[in-house]
């Protein structure tokens, strides 16, 4: 198992100036909505083609909970690298009370975002295909067909279209933090 920090520990070592590398294993639009200052992403499913990015120092890994840090981690420990788990992710870096930087105003992933409508879609058509008329079954179908498209080529035009909302354009400044945003 690899080592773990909290993350009041990381926050310790950043302050005191440590040569901490930060990876963040999200998703692009969850780093995007919310990271830890100075950290990179590295989406965890990059992360073995990724290696060479990370260099020879020790890292610290993180995500949303620190669920896919750790699988990061368990995936990484053949390398014998000495990298480190931070502890509740981001999650806990934001209860914590700690400043975070995001590029986008949304604080849902954009993945999370279409899993939410072609659910609703999903649910919709059937729905209305059982009160309503049979043929609505064909939205379930439509919905169903292209999240099987998106899986098989890596190209969600659900996801093309959520990313033209004004709550997914990037913001302004790629330095506000979340808590410049409510205000």
């Amino acid at each position: 198992m690899k080592p773990i920090m909290s993350v009041d520990d990381l926050k310790s070592r950043l302050d005191a100036g440590d040569n901490v590398t930060l990876i963040d294993v999200r998703s692009s639009g969850e780093f995007a909505s919310g990271h830890v200052p100075g950290a990179l992403n590295i989406p965890l499913e990059q992360l073995e083609a990724r290696i060479g990015d990370l260099g020879t120092a020790p890292v610290a890994i993180l995500c949303q909970s620190g669920k896919r840090a750790e699988i990061a981690c368990r995936n990484l420990s053949n390398l014998s690298r000495q990298d480190i788990l931070v502890q509740g992710g981001t999650q806990a870096w934001i209860q914590a009370g700690y400043p975070v930087v995001a590029s986008t105003s949304s604080r849902w992933s954009l993945e999370r975002q279409v899993r939410l409508v072609a659910g609703l879609l999903i649910l919709a058509g059937t729905i209305l295909s059982l009160t309503v008329a049979p043929a609505w079954i064909y939205l379930a179908m439509f919905v169903g067909a292209g999240l099987t498209f998106a899986g098989a080529t890596n190209i969600c035009g659900m996801a093309m279209l959520l990313a033209k909302l004004p709550w997914n354009q990037t913001l302004a400044s790629c330095r506000t933090t979340v808590s410049e945003q409510v205000r």
